[in-house]
């Protein structure tokens, strides 16, 4: 009896693992038509690219690579917010933005999605709520996710450019909600927060209690005038505004990132002595980056001057080919309007070859609405833009 007690106790059963982390890791069906047509040798166009490393752009490697090598990185001496030295070039990258930032409301993160994992720490007890806007990138559903928060949709809708739905904003938010997030410009609507509309979400902050989460990366890409960062005062409520060289330089392998944080003094006081200890605790950022952050940013305007050329380049091929893109303030993805024939990104990918985002990737419910990378190299978007226009001209 024994024998077989020890025979039955040893019987592996499956392991048991966190709720959070329950996603379905399958692949879609999407990924796998897409696939399935390399394996068989197409040659596919792919306009989702946009990491700007593999886009074709020219990079000063000596000038990047050069930093890394400061003695000053042997010595460990860790400071929670980021080295001075670091954190006052992100602060005059701001005044270059002509908005004031101390080095002290700084605190340096690895990437932007540390940073939203430290504000959620820092603003949410498990189980409560943040609005974010839809559409938008889907990161925040499983940064979410993993700190034990729960996402609200707000919605953004389209009439001759992007707006936020206010009154259905309003009644998203509960008892529960501790703050908003924007990313402006958004991605992948390219929708700029307006004057007015910050103004209006200030005001329902004050009234509701709420922080203001302002995603930033893609900043430095204006397509309009209405491209005003939140880090510009007044502050009438706790604003973090959130950035790093993923965007601003072209160099997201560098994974740098930072938080900004404006507001009521007595709050901003209060949120970096609790950021400083959450930083404190995982000490994430390397001192090679930190040391290389004020060359990075001082070189950053050549690889934004190539990036903008680019987005531009495609804009004018999207428009000689007849694509109808929605309009957008910066960033660099679009939204394509498929014409109401039945195409959607699972169509263009067979009869046309070319890999586009499905709407509904970043939560959009209108199957002819797909996305593209406005840096995918000129030729190849070309030939994609070509493409989409001969599927669209052949359908009735």
């Amino acid at each position: 009896m024994e024998w077989e007690w020890a025979a039955v106790s040893m019987v592996k059963v499956s392991q048991q693992f966190s709720k959070r982390t329950g996603w379905d890791t399958r692949e879609s069906s999407f990924a796998v038509a897409i696939r399935q047509a390399r394996e068989s040798g197409r040659q596919l166009v792919d306009l989702t690219v946009s990491n700007p490393t593999v886009c074709g752009f020219e990079y000063a490697a000596d000038a990047i690579l050069a930093p890394l090598c400061d003695a000053r990185a042997l010595a460990y001496d860790p400071d929670p917010r980021g080295m001075h030295s670091a954190r006052e070039a992100v602060a005059e990258y701001y005044r270059k933005h002509e908005a004031e930032l101390s080095p002290d409301a700084l605190v340096l993160t690895t990437s932007t999605s540390e940073s939203y994992g430290y504000l959620f720490r820092l603003l949410c007890d498990a189980g409560d709520e943040v609005l974010v806007a839809q559409p938008s990138y889907p990161l925040f559903d499983f940064l979410a996710d993993i700190e034990d928060v729960n996402l609200r949709p707000y919605p953004l809708f389209y009439d001759y450019g992007w707006w936020i739905d206010f009154a259905e904003l309003e009644r998203r938010i509960t008892p529960r909600t501790r703050a908003i997030v924007v990313v402006n410009p958004n991605n992948p609507t390219g929708h700029a927060t307006r004057q007015p509309e910050r103004q209006r979400l200030e005001e329902i902050c004050v009234r509701h209690n709420l922080a203001l989460i302002v995603d930033e990366v893609f900043l430095d890409y204006p397509l309009s005038e209405d491209l005003t960062s939140f880090a510009c005062g007044p502050h009438p409520v706790m604003t973090f505004c959130l950035s790093g060289l993923s965007k601003i330089a072209g160099l997201p392998q560098m994974k740098v990132g930072w938080i900004a944080a404006f507001g009521p003094e007595e709050d901003r006081v209060s949120a970096m002595a609790r950021l400083e200890v959450i930083a404190d605790t995982f000490l994430s950022m390397n001192a090679p980056a930190q040391l290389a952050l004020p060359s990075w940013l001082a070189g950053s305007v050549g690889i934004q001057k190539q990036i903008l050329n680019r987005i531009h380049d495609n804009l004018a091929q999207a428009e000689a080919h007849g694509i109808d893109l929605l309009r957008l303030n910066g960033g660099w993805s679009a939204v394509v309007r498929l014409p109401r024939v039945g195409l959607s990104a699972e169509s263009l990918l067979e009869t046309a070859g070319v890999i586009v985002h499905p709407g509904s990737f970043y939560g959009m419910a209108e199957q002819e609405r797909v996305v593209v990378s406005l840096i995918v190299p000129s030729e190849d978007f070309s030939e994609g833009m070509s493409n989409i226009s001969q599927a669209i001209s052949k359908h009735p």
